[in-house]
């Protein structure tokens, strides 16, 4: 018999983790793509839009879909999220 002290069990090989966060996948599909938008004058010359907000010249406008939408937050339409895509081809 041997006794050791102090020693643990070897452990399991892990997975690999889930980047730090509470980040989720989330499948959507891409619907159009757009440029951006340019600015919109109204008949005096100034801005129509309430916000004084303008996009980058190099930007694109992504319209997707997410198919279950029960997997986005309660939340999204109040809250601040960072949102990561990752594009893969069909």
């Amino acid at each position: 018999m041997e006794i050791i002290i102090g020693s643990i069990p070897p452990l399991k090989p892990q997975s690999p983790k889930p980047p730090q966060g509470n980040s989720t996948v989330i499948a959507a599909q891409l619907l159009h793509v757009r440029p951006p938008r340019k600015g919109i004058a109204g008949p005096s010359g100034m801005e129509r839009r309430n916000k004084q907000a303008k996009d980058p010249r190099t930007g694109r406008v992504l319209t997707i879909m997410v198919a279950d939408g029960s997997q986005l937050p309660p939340d999204m339409d109040s809250a601040h999220y960072d949102v990561s895509i990752r594009l893969i081809r069909r």
